[in-house]
């Protein structure tokens, strides 16, 4: 080829060159069009991190210096080259809330570097707050909220579909906007604690919302605050629950016998029907569904009554009894599939007993009004933790903002619930009806099948 023709095909090779730059910038603009404003302001920022990075780095103490020289330890021109100063190399994705940086790892600029750093990132970046958290071998996640996903109201639409993993309940986004699931598998309790109004239902809603859909679950709903199913906040879902009682503690009890008789029938019959000593080890199913009980406000049911008249001693009796009771499915129902989701205002031992409150892995509460209540909701480390004490929720603008332990990560964190509305609630229940059964009744029908499956049949009748 000739120089003329280098020269005659040059604005065709700029094309080609220039063509995956355009897509590229187009693609940019289009999405940077398309975001709303919270995610604008979140791409703005992301350009300004890589943009400053270099320069921020070395002054925030992450870069290191390479004294190792190079293989041709003088130049032609007879001066020694500088050592080179190592900065991570670093990506950076934005969404409504902030920047999420991925970084890559460099000697003696790791994890604990980073999180030295974390106060002035924040700065520099203009961010709420930064944490950083390994990701994978040699790299660092570093996540900058702009906007406190903690005070940002936020709302979820059930969308009625089978859930991908029916054992894990996904609770909301904590503060640094990053989802937050809990596993029940294997959980035989859970405590929700927290001052009236400020989300403990509407959290339950949501549960029984996203996991109505499968058949592999049923639930019982004892509510301490209405007398019948038509009222309260659990009205809208009553046609999805098996059993229904309100603040009658006789009713009350007869509903966690009929739990306790459905524990001993499938732990009696759990290796024979399912081949297992623990249900999960093959997970719920249609025919062996995973029983949640959820018993809200809890103190209606277990509360000690003082007095020697006739009336409050039967109440002490049937109160004494639901203790049990609930203790017997909470110690003994997690291998053969009942949970127990226990809801109170204040988990103290008279709301709930603490031979049950302490067997309970998972425990969350929202605002609370004193240290002691924090403390017996979360346990008594929650006081090495005072940025997650619920004491520091009490503000509205944390109404549906829970503290809890959370799953594989040290101390506690707080998480931002959303709320699920009426109607939706209402739509789910009623799509989703025609699936309730209950659980004794399923482990009637697979014992029957098992029995009917293993007769032999008689000579006579096979000829």
């Amino acid at each position: 080829m000739t120089i003329q023709e280098v020269i005659g095909s040059a604005p065709a090779l700029a094309g080609v060159a220039l063509a995956p730059v355009l897509v590229w910038a187009l693609w940019w603009l289009v999405r940077y069009v398309r975001a709303d404003a919270m995610t604008r302001a979140s791409i703005r920022q992301a350009i300004r991190v890589r943009r400053g990075w270099r320069r921020l780095a070395p002054m925030a103490g992450l870069s290191v210096t390479d004294k190792t020289p190079p293989a041709v330890i003088v130049a032609p021109d007879g001066k020694v080259p500088k050592p080179k100063i190592l900065i991570p190399k670093i990506e950076v994705t934005a969404d409504r809330y902030g920047v999420l940086v991925r970084a890559v790892c460099l000697p003696k600029v790791s994890l604990a570097e980073f999180q030295r750093a974390a106060p002035y990132l924040a700065d520099a970046w203009r961010c709420t707050r930064v944490s950083v958290l390994p990701d994978k071998p040699g790299q660092l996640v570093i996540r900058g909220v702009r906007v406190d996903p903690l005070v940002v109201r936020t709302e979820h639409t059930p969308t009625g579909r089978v859930p991908e993993e029916l054992a894990v309940w996904h609770l909301g986004l904590d503060e640094y906007a990053q989802q937050v699931s809990v596993s029940l598998s294997d959980v035989p309790g859970v405590t929700v604690a927290g001052l009236p109004g400020f989300g403990k239902t509407s959290l339950v809603n949501r549960f029984i919302c996203d996991t109505a859909p499968s058949a592999a679950i049923q639930y019982a709903v004892a509510d301490g605050k209405v007398t019948s199913s038509h009222e309260g906040d659990y009205a809208d879902l009553a046609q999805r629950a098996f059993a229904f009682v309100g603040d009658d503690l006789t009713e009350a009890n007869a509903l966690f016998k009929r739990l306790v008789k459905l524990r001993r029938g499938r732990s009696a019959s759990v290796r024979a029907l399912l081949g297992v000593k623990n249900m999960w080890h093959v997970g719920p199913s249609a025919s062996w569904p995973l029983t949640v009980l959820i018993v809200d406000e809890a103190h209606t049911y277990f509360r000690d009554y003082k007095g020697s008249d006739p009336q409050t001693k039967k109440l002490a009796a049937l109160a004494a009894e639901n203790a049990r009771l609930v203790e017997d499915l909470v110690k003994k129902g997690r291998s053969v599939g009942i949970l127990v989701i226990i809801a109170t205002q204040k988990a103290t031992g008279d709301a709930i007993p603490t031979f049950i409150r302490d067997v309970c892995p998972v425990g969350m509460s929202f605002a609370q009004k004193t240290a002691e209540a924090a403390v017996v909701a979360l346990g008594e480390d929650i006081r090495n933790w005072p940025d997650a004490n619920p004491t520091a929720l009490q503000d509205p603008a944390y109404v549906g903002v829970a503290s809890m332990a959370h799953q594989g990560r040290p101390g506690f964190t707080r998480i931002r619930t959303p709320y699920v509305a009426d109607d939706d609630a209402a739509r789910i229940a009623t799509d989703t009806a025609h699936l309730t059964r209950d659980p004794a009744e399923l482990l009637e029908e697979l014992s029957a099948s098992l029995l009917w499956t293993e007769t032999p049949i008689p000579k006579w009748e096979a000829a």
